[in-house]
């Protein structure tokens, strides 16, 4: 049995790619430039800083990334009040988690105020040890700081954590880290390179909590 369960929050427990997709595409309309699947690829599972530093450079903005972080957590918020689907299989996971006595914490390269909007809509706040977001780390995703900082809490080895991701950063950064990661295929990450995951999965039912169904 694992020790512990580390999860990635957007795209992977919610289909909140989708809402940062709307939020990316407005705020780079205003300035007249396209939103598109490649640049998505690029940024997901990257922390705030790496994806509007990459919009600066790609672009010639002149704002900082800080203004275009705020100008976009505004617009996420704003597009979040129209709802955001809870993956499959995700309530029934916690919920056999929970049973087996097995603690979980959040590992995300969103901000501290994004992850604590969705995890409160979707009455999830209180379900988790702990919620590490990009405001914890110094080193987003690939790098593996999140997953090693989250063993650390956890006072377990990353050997004995499964993280459970979706994009190819949080992937290579569990991998990094010394962590068994089971990724999730779906739409929003078809494209992505998931190789480094000790599975992949269609959806989080598919997940096993012991390490003889890995």
């Amino acid at each position: 049995m694992f020790k512990a369960v580390a999860f990635d929050m957007d795209g992977l427990m919610f289909d909140t790619e989708a809402v940062y997709w709307k939020a990316a595409e407005a705020l780079l309309g205003r300035r007249g430039q396209p939103y598109t699947e490649e640049l998505n690829e690029a940024i997901m599972g990257r922390p705030p800083r790496y994806c509007f530093e990459t919009f600066i450079r790609r672009f010639g903005f002149t704002e900082t990334w800080e203004e275009l972080q705020a100008e976009s957590e505004a617009l996420f918020l704003e597009f979040l009040e129209d709802g955001f689907r809870v993956m499959p299989g995700l309530m029934e996971l916690l919920e056999r988690i929970e049973r087996a006595g097995i603690p979980k914490g959040v590992c995300t390269s969103s901000s501290t105020r994004l992850v604590s909007a969705v995890l409160g809509r979707a009455g999830l706040t209180d379900r988790f040890a702990f919620l590490l977001t990009s405001e914890s780390i110094t080193r987003g995703k690939p790098d593996p700081q999140i997953y090693l900082m989250a063993a650390e809490k956890f006072g377990v080895s990353p050997a004995e954590m499964l993280v459970l991701e979706d994009s190819t950063a949080g992937v290579r950064a569990a991998a990094a880290a010394g962590a068994p990661c089971f990724a999730v295929r779906a739409e929003h990450n078809k494209f992505a390179d998931l190789s480094q995951a000790r599975a992949v999965l269609r959806s989080l039912a598919e997940v096993r909590l012991t390490r003889r169904d890995e």
